[in-house]
């Protein structure tokens, strides 16, 4: 089983502004890379105090790839509705070659309303913008003089400069809160899959999870793709401390996300059916129903490890999860305890046996 490390900032300038909030992060990525993690990984949002923090997590990476030496660097998610294949794919194949060939692409098909309409993109073309400009963008990487005539964007021939480190490219992820065709769709293209299963039941989350695993063995991928799920988490050596951090900052960000959504009040699309429920879920939050349904991890080093167990029987040993881990709103000191806690005393619990 593989940890790594989630940023999802859910400050404004109300609370810390901006250059404090990156020094933090990236301080927390230095530690978790000392510290053996796999991956750091951060969003991409706009506007609200909901991940407004990471508009751009090509630049964030790019610092923390400066900063470390192994850890892989991984997308989670870049927006490709909101910005040309071109320029997208660029970004990523120098971010490859800055931090020679540490990189993951998380794509994402963003379902925040008030995103879309600032940036003129219609919601409802959402899917098939995604799709296109994903293969454009995996073109772009592998091959020469390309020439794409889509829907969305027409270009070419032009062979982009610099090439990936990593052939044919990066490792490609797509996320998804509650989409099952999403999953179908990222199995079918070969892609690894970032769920959040703090957005739906455990039986839904394995429904996904099947799903995907079965769409990408019938399109005759190799293995079965690897499988990202990511769990705010909060450790420390009093499983009380570790729960009252964890309610007053899980409790913020509750409120930060209905900001966000709260457009979905008034906001419908088939491309995105049920999401006028993550609004009501916003409205409907318990925390202690969160941490008992285990959507959190929070609590000592051994009841986070009992979480953790209880995690792996339902989707099985070989996940990866990644811990959300500096929303802001807490010290520093609290994300670095947490991640050398878990480092030490959690995660070699886990580790795959000697042979």
């Amino acid at each position: 089983m593989e940890f790594g490390v989630t940023f999802f900032p859910t400050v404004g300038p109300a609370d810390k502004d901006g250059a404090t909030y990156y020094d933090e992060a990236l301080s927390v990525a230095e530690h978790a890379d000392a510290l053996g993690y796999q991956h750091v990984k951060i969003v991409e949002h706009y506007f609200f105090r909901y991940g407004g923090y990471s508009p751009d997590p090509v630049t964030f990476l790019a610092a923390a790839a400066a900063r470390t030496r192994r850890i892989r660097l991984i997308t989670g998610t870049v927006l490709p509705a909101f910005t040309h294949p071109v320029k997208l794919a660029g970004k990523l194949a120098m971010l490859d070659n800055l931090s020679h060939g540490r990189l993951e692409v998380g794509f994402g098909r963003a379902f925040l309303p008030d995103e879309f309409a600032a940036f003129g993109v219609s919601i409802d073309d959402s899917r098939a913008l995604f799709e296109e400009n994903v293969e454009a963008i995996r073109r772009l990487w592998t091959e020469e003089d390309v020439v794409w005539e889509g829907r969305f964007h027409k270009f070419g021939p032009v062979t982009l400069q610099p090439r990936p480190v990593q052939r044919p490219h990066p490792p490609t992820h797509v996320a998804t809160a509650m989409s099952l065709e999403s999953c179908e769709s990222a199995g079918r293209a070969g892609h690894h899959l970032l769920l959040v299963p703090a957005t739906s039941s455990v039986e839904k989350a394995q429904e996904m999870l099947g799903a995907y695993r079965t769409a990408r063995a019938a399109a005759g991928h190799e293995g079965p793709g690897r499988v990202q799920f990511s769990y705010p988490t909060y450790v420390a050596e009093d499983g009380d401390e570790a729960r009252r951090l964890a309610r007053k900052d899980d409790e913020a960000y509750n409120q930060r996300m209905a900001e966000a959504v709260s457009a979905w009040g008034s906001v419908s699309s088939s491309a995105y059916p049920g999401y006028e429920r993550i609004l009501e879920a916003t409205r409907t939050y318990d925390f202690d129903k969160k941490l008992e349904a285990d959507k959190l991890l929070a609590g000592s080093p051994a009841e986070v490890r009992a979480q953790i167990e209880r995690i792996q029987g339902w989707f099985g040993p070989d996940i990866t999860l990644s811990l959300t881990i500096h929303s802001g709103l807490l010290p520093v000191e609290v994300a670095k305890r947490s991640t050398e806690l878990f480092a030490r005393q959690v995660a070699p619990h886990f580790a795959t046996p000697a042979r």
